[in-house]
């Protein structure tokens, strides 16, 4: 078994990388079946197996791990697909769901109601109990109300039964009771408490995280389940490892554990690849990675080689309570929908047409244009080699598309039309990369820009012109850059304890108490997964806030131990830095709060060497396969383009604009006013002059 693979299950695509021990990279892309994802995979495996003259099982057989990276949960929570759950909840707190941390998103307008909870009102059911933020029980716990919840769970048809109380993660004794309560009166209901699946501070994060993780207990067991036998009934025989929501890698047993971390866990394989190929490739380690799909766009950073993540993760407007990959998405994919309002303003996405039907130029009955229909109308797209030759795409049908919905009722020429669609998802994409950037206090120019996605390069020369950033890498892969990113990554998971004290009495026992318990668990979660005492590394971090404050920072803790008054003085210091470089401001003198601690366990990720391009001169003309008519709005329209093929293309190519470069599963439209180097991995780096 030679070979590592990596699945990305996308809305549209279902993506495959398969690297052998030589560095050789193969990448393939097939439609993903969105009533069967297996039936997807298992399709394109069948391509790389045909590719390579192999029957299905042989291939399956050669793969030593196999890495995929899921929307599964991700789609349940946003479509409100996921099981029927129930909450049993303090007494007092029952409209914790609704209220959140403070009530509306604009609290003075009175028009504007509660936001919808995550599980409604009539399925939240109170018991009597209390437990104080010290831990001490002061009512408690009655179990016949226990016992009344779960039996009008039972008549309702609840399919999971979360439990979230107040201080249990100071105590949970009473969670603890509840959880056999139910196993007592309902033999084989799911549940879930709280205090094991998000133990943090803060009870509407810790409430909403314990019910999104218990509503799709069911779907991820049945998926994973499923996704496994009949990968093994296939021929499979080797590790299968699933991405998590920060982005490394576990068994699915332990996914099982948390279903939360099951959420997002597609798109946060690919700033693990920006990662690779912004150090291997140019030695940067401030990255911005882009990927764009079928469906949406995503945008993500790393600093200082270290992904950035958030533990302020939402999903359709509630909150996951997890360390998350600190990810924005937009509706802005190549199937993203183009419409006009009633005012007549062109909009781009956030509907999109999917996989199926797709875009009109997919001849699968679509009526809807898209992005990429306008791509094709502009003349970036060959009819003839869509995903290589694979697929046959159908310009003529989005000429008319465009046409009807667009171009006609607004009175514009067709390419101008077709390049208002581009120009409006642009400025969507635009704005998500200044939310995630300047409206964070950082400068976009700091960045180099990594591109993923089948359709990001048809549109990066405009986006980096626009923010003032000069370097952009467009991996040849980047069609398939999330798969690789699972080809990358390393086996990682994080665990968090709470507690509350502070800098002028800092409680030495009960924060040692908690580090101990993370250190354990950072551990036996390593040992599971079969990673070597010296490939293994935990990184301990300490929550901590000014009295008062909403929000709180990760410190990092040097060591695994905070042993003295000189340890805390660093922390405090290291605190107040970390406070002034995110919020420009500190307090000098001011005590510090800390609510809790958590551990990073990683793994070493495998190297990954790619095999080097060979070399030639800046002439890129043995790669040149014709040209075609393409729409420059710099050049004032139509103009003959260059066309090259990017597998004929050698080391140190130069490729001076208009043109385009055609891989198999992407294109590159190279704009006026940048040129392209071909890389020693065969990238493409993108200098915007």
């Amino acid at each position: 078994m030679s070979m590592r693979a990596c699945l990305d299950i996308g809305g549209t695509f279902t993506d495959l990388v398969l690297l052998d021990e030589k560095g050789s990279l193969k990448t393939y892309k097939s439609s993903t079946v969105p009533g069967d994802l297996t039936r997807g995979a298992l399709d394109v495996f069948q391509l790389a197996a045909d590719d390579s003259g192999m029957e299905l099982k042989h291939l399956l057989g050669e793969c030593g791990s196999l890495t995929y990276g899921t929307t599964i949960a991700t789609n349940a929570i946003i479509q409100g697909h996921a099981a029927k759950t129930g909450l049993i909840c303090t007494d007092g707190f029952r409209e914790i769901l609704s209220v959140r941390e403070g009530g509306k998103e604009q609290p003075f307008d009175l028009f504007v109601d509660y936001p919808e909870p995550y599980v409604p009102r009539y399925l939240t059911l109170p018991v009597r109990e209390r437990i104080n933020s010290e831990g001490e029980v002061v009512i408690p716990l009655v179990e016949e109300d226990v016992v009344k919840a779960v039996d009008q769970f039972r008549q309702w048809n609840v399919e999971v039964i979360a439990v979230s109380l107040l201080w249990s993660i100071m105590n949970p004794a009473h969670e603890k009771l509840i959880g056999d309560l139910i196993e007592r009166e309902w033999q084989g209901i799911p549940y879930i408490l709280s205090h094991q699946a998000v133990p943090i501070i803060r009870e509407y994060r810790r409430t909403s995280g314990t019910v999104i993780a218990g509503s799709i207990i069911p779907m991820v067991g049945d998926h994973i389940r499923n996704f496994e036998q009949r990968l093994r009934d296939s021929g499979f025989r080797g590790e299968l490892l699933m991405v998590n929501a920060a982005g490394g890698l576990m068994p699915p047993s332990e996914m099982m554990r948390n279903p939360l971390l099951c959420v997002d866990s597609g798109p946060a394989m690919a700033p693990v690849a920006g990662r690779m190929f912004g150090t291997e490739e140019l030695l940067e380690t401030s990255v911005m990675m882009l990927d764009m799909g079928g469906t949406s766009l995503d945008v993500s950073l790393v600093n200082n080689g270290r992904v950035s993540v958030s533990r302020e993760a939402k999903v359709s407007g509630h909150a996951l309570g997890i360390t998350k990959m600190d990810t924005r998405c937009i509706g802005a994919g190549g199937s993203s929908v183009a419409w006009l309002d009633p005012g007549n303003f062109v909009h781009v996405g956030p509907q999109s047409s999917g996989a199926d039907p797709g875009p009109v130029c997919y001849k699968r009955g679509g009526q809807e244009p898209t992005v990429t229909d306008a791509c094709a109308v502009l003349g970036y797209l060959d009819a003839g080699y869509f995903l290589g030759g694979k697929m046959e795409i159908d310009p003529g049908l989005s000429k008319k598309a465009i046409q009807e919905k667009i171009a006609g009722p607004l009175n514009l020429d067709l390419c101008e039309a077709a390049s208002t669609i581009c120009e409006v998802v642009e400025q969507n994409i635009i704005a998500a990369i200044e939310d995630i950037t300047i409206w964070q206090g950082i400068e976009p120019q700091e960045y180099i820009i990594v591109c993923g996605g089948g359709a990001i390069g048809l549109h990066i020369g405009h986006i980096a012109r626009e923010l003032g950033i000069r370097k952009v890498l467009v991996p040849r892969m980047s069609g398939t850059i999330s798969a690789m990113g699972g080809i990358c990554a390393e086996v990682l998971s994080t665990f968090n304890e709470a507690f509350f004290t502070e800098s002028g009495s800092f409680n030495y026992e009960v924060v040692h108490a908690k580090i101990e318990k993370i250190e354990e668990e950072s551990e036996a979660f390593l040992s599971r997964c079969k990673v070597a005492p010296q490939d293994r590394k935990i990184d301990f971090f300490i929550m901590a806030r000014y009295p008062c404050q909403v929000w709180d920072l990760e410190i990092p803790l040097n060591g695994n131990r905070i042993a003295n008054e000189n340890d805390v003085a660093q922390l405090v210091a290291d605190f107040h830095d970390i406070h002034e470089r995110v919020f420009a401001v500190k307090e000098p003198g001011q005590k510090v709060e800390f609510t809790g601690c958590f551990a990073e366990a990683r793994g070493k990720a495998p190297e990954v060497m790619l095999e080097e391009k060979k070399a030639g001169g800046e002439d890129p003309a043995d790669a040149l396969v014709g040209k075609r008519p393409a729409y420059f709005r710099e050049l004032g329209g139509l103009v003959e383009a260059p066309v090259y093929r990017g597998e004929l293309l050698m080391c140190n190519n130069r490729i001076a604009a208009p043109a385009i470069i055609e891989e198999p599963l992407s294109t590159l439209v190279v704009f006026p006013g940048s040129v392209v180097t071909v890389t020693g991995w065969g990238s493409y780096l993108i200098e915007i002059l």
